[in-house]
Formats: structure tokens, sequence, C-alpha cells
């Protein structure tokens, strides 16, 4: 079986049972699926004609004998087939793809990157989900609904907002692709990341009339290359791919970091991030979670979360966001300033970090990044 065809004429089921049988024998007997095998049998679980039991089994084998980049690719496009997409009327525009997961060790500052990155001329669509394993932390959507924005657009809504004078938006994947988002228990189910979880950051949604820049994080080394080859599958004009806190799009705010990069037809490049550079000395590597979230109650029963209320951590990420768009100086304003350099840096919206940490300073002093944040309230 090395194609499609060699699927045709057998239902479902018994396609699923195939393709399980071959990726399902022991690290060294595995046989990889073609591209357009693992595009089926994902086409099969996101329109239930495969079984939970048969779904579980199938991403489950694909992470323990380890995705091949045709699998990756197979996976993808099947997710893209099923997402709803909309062109978008601007020059540039950032797809700012944090972990699915949220955050649960540090106070996340990136949900507010977005009205920052639109202060300074770069549209940006911010996406994600309300809760997701295996770290089930405070995700954009969560810590943006706490701060009175939107965040159950429709695609075309999200599209119009960031052509719009907001210049940027908040797209969730219950709107975008419901299929995958109606996964979630399955995945809680499976306990362990699938590949799911690598692929679904590039599902698309809003496509530029001009250039696309994807940016996300990241926290093993093996994996830049991988996001950097579905980037260009999908066809964005350039990455940037930030070894992160938590896996996120911002750097350690005290010593070095890391980041992996592409523009146009270019080779990927491996770059050093330094909090000096842009201004940055702190003595804390992220914001820090306060004492009243720590010393809280868990509100979500699920196994691996975090002992206490992730609900509070996103009202109190609000609203430290909220006062970091007002002026106030600390951490979540030296995560945004530091984050929002580097992405206009890197998408040519300023020639060198100091002007493009300048831009940032500029608008979160002069009330611009906030009036763009106010325009996205729901």
């Amino acid at each position: 079986m090395s194609n499609i065809r060699d699927l045709t004429g057998l239902l479902p089921d018994q396609a699923m049972r195939a393709m399980i049988g071959r990726i399902a024998t022991g690290p060294e007997l595995s046989k990889p699926l073609s591209e357009a095998e693992a595009r089926y049998g994902m086409r099969c679980i996101l329109e239930h004609d495969a079984d939970p039991v048969q779904s579980a089994i199938f991403l489950i084998a694909l992470r323990m004998k380890r995705e091949t980049p045709e699998e990756n690719r197979g996976v993808l496009a099947a997710i893209r087939d099923a997402t709803e997409t909309a062109d978008v009327d601007v020059d540039d525009l950032v797809d700012l793809a944090d972990p699915y997961s949220g955050y649960s060790r540090t106070l996340p500052a990136a949900p507010f990157l977005p009205c920052i990155l639109s202060a300074c001329g770069v549209p940006t669509l911010s996406h994600g989900v309300a809760r997701m394993g295996p770290k089930f932390g405070a995700t954009h959507r969560q810590v943006l609904a706490a701060a009175g924005v939107n965040v159950n657009l429709s695609v075309q809504a999200a599209a119009a907002q960031i052509e719009g004078s907001a210049g940027w938006a908040y797209l969730d994947q219950a709107s975008f692709c419901p299929q995958l988002a109606a996964l979630e228990s399955l995945r809680e189910r499976m306990v362990k990341r699938p590949v799911l979880t690598t692929v679904e950051v590039l599902a698309r949604p809003l496509i530029a009339r001009g250039r696309s820049h994807l940016l996300t994080g990241y926290v093993h080394k093996p994996y830049p290359p991988v996001y950097t080859m579905l980037a260009r599958f999908v066809g964005y004009d350039s990455a940037l791919l930030i070894r992160g806190t938590e896996g996120g799009v911002v750097p350690s705010l005290r010593q070095q970091g890391r980041a992996v990069r592409y523009e146009g037809l270019g080779e990927d490049e491996d770059i050093e991030l330094l909090p000096i550079d842009c201004g940055i000395h702190q003595d804390v590597r992220a914001p820090a979670i306060p004492s009243e979230v720590t010393s809280s109650h868990s509100d979500i029963e699920v196994h691996g979360a975090p002992p206490f209320s992730v609900g509070l951590l996103a009202r109190v990420s609000a609203d430290a966001g909220s006062k970091a768009l007002e002026g106030q100086s600390g951490p979540v304003r030296d995560s945004l300033v530091y984050a929002g350099a580097h992405i206009l840096f890197h998408s040519g919206r300023s020639g060198n970090l100091q002007e493009a940490s300048e831009l940032v300073r500029r608008a979160l002093d002069n009330g611009a990044a906030h009036s763009k944040f106010q325009l996205a309230l729901g």
C-alpha cells in the first residue's frame, strides 16, 4: 500500500484497519504512510468515519513510531481541507500561534501582542482553543475573554476586523475548524500529545493578499525543521520560531535565547536572542504567577491540570496585560517589547532591533496599542 489508490474500494473502517496494521507494529516493523494515506486517515477521523478507538490508535501509533514528513503533511492537509478560510486585504499578516495548551508556570503576556503589532503597522491574527491538554493552562482565548475581547468571531468577521481599524483579531478553532475542535474529548482521553498538537497551529484560516508570516514557539530542538517544512507546505512567506518560555513566543527575559527563521526561498537560519539588544534588563525569565493564583483551588478536574484555578490565572493575566497596555512597567511590558521587537524586525517593519523596540515602547506609551485593544472588545 504505497499510495491512496491501494485503499480505493475499501470502506473507511477497512481502510483504517489496513493503515493501523502498518503503523502500529512496533518501532522496527512499522511502515510509514504516504502523504495521501495520512490525509485520508485524518479525514476519516474528522468526518467520524473512524470510531474513537481507531482514531486514538491511529494518532498514537503515528506518534510512537515518529511521524514522517509525508505523514505530517498528510494530516495537516486533511485539517486544512476541513478549515474554513478567508482572504484578508492586507499587505502583511502575522499569524500568531502560541501553544494551544496554554500557560501554567508563568503569567502569559503573548495574548496582548496582536494589538501592539497592529499599533505598529502589522495586522495580526491570534488563534487557539478554550483549553487543551496535556497542560490545560491559561490560553489566549481564556485571557482575552477575561479582558472582554470578543473571542467568538466567525472567520469572515475576524478577517473584517483585521482589515478594519482594529487591525487584529482572535479566531477560535471552534470557528475555523469545528471538526477538529470536536476532538477535544478524544485528545483528553489519549493523554499523550498526538501529531495534531504539532500541525493544528498551521491550519492558516486567514490568508493575506500580500505576505503571511507564521509566528510560533517551540521547546524541543527537533521541532523547528518540522515547523518550517510545514510552513512552506501551506504557503507562509516567512516564519519565525522562537524557543520561548513554556514553548511560547516570548523568549526568556534574563538569558540568551534561540530562534529559527526563514524568509521567501531562503534557507532556515538559526539566530541568537539577547534581551539587552532590546533594552531588556530583568532578573526573572518571565512574569511570575502571583501567590493569589497558586494558593487557589483547581477548577479543572482533569489529570495533569494545574493544582490552582486556571480561570483565576486567566483573569489575573488579563488584568496584568491591560495594565501593561496602559503603560505600567514590569515583566509583562518587557515581554511584549521583547517579543514584539523581534516580530517587527523579522517582518521587515523596522531595520534593527533597537528601532523595533522603540516602536513597541512608543505604541505602549502613547496609548496606540491600548486603543487597538479597545476596538476588539465584545
